[in-house]
């Protein structure tokens, strides 16, 4: 099985990835720095400084991952600004705002990993189309999946348990890694 080693410390997203990882024959060592990150809305500069970061840190392959959630409502806003927008509205108040509007539609929910091996940064991206539900629904410990509503479906990602792991963005995002992975020997294809 291979190692990788995975900057972040939220440990949601450490326990989605080894779930969606181990199958395909990639362990994950987590690397719990804590990195200043870039705030721009631009995500591939903020996955790109993110990941160089760590490198200059860790000083071995490793990646990191950025998800946001892009409203059409708002031209594509929060994007790679989500975490410091969730922080401030929380998920009471994003569904008050954006679960009532008539045009609930046009949410994006985006995934960027990027993959470092000392001298490239390599993006990988995984995308899901929703809407923002009325109210939050489920466990609230993972941020906005307690208001994200994939298409097709009627549950949140919270509500979903394991079935998110199927059809996320991160899933995406990550099968993709794989991939790329795979054409270097390093993942089961």
């Amino acid at each position: 099985m291979a190692e990788l080693r995975f900057l972040s410390q939220n440990k949601f997203k450490i326990r989605e990835t080894e779930r969606i990882l181990a199958p395909l024959g990639i362990s994950i060592k987590p690397v719990e720095h804590r990195i200043e990150e870039l705030q721009t809305e631009d995500t591939h500069a903020l996955v790109r400084d993110k990941a160089i970061k760590a490198f200059s840190i860790v000083r071995r392959p490793l990646f990191v991952e950025h998800t946001g959630l892009y409203l059409e409502y708002l031209n594509g806003f929060p994007g790679g600004l989500t975490q410091i927008f969730w922080d401030r509205v929380q998920a009471d108040k994003f569904a008050q705002l954006f679960g009532q509007i008539p045009q609930r539609n046009g949410v994006l929910a985006k995934t960027v990993v990027g993959f470092v091996d000392g001298k490239t940064v390599r993006f990988f991206e995984g995308e899901i189309h929703g809407i923002i539900a009325s109210e939050p629904r489920g466990n609230r410990s993972f941020q906005w999946d307690c208001i994200f509503v994939p298409d097709g479906y009627a549950q949140t990602f919270a509500e979903m348990e394991k079935e998110k792991d199927d059809i996320s963005m991160r899933r995406k995002a990550l099968d993709s890694f794989c991939q790329f992975l795979a054409a270097e020997g390093l993942c089961k294809s």
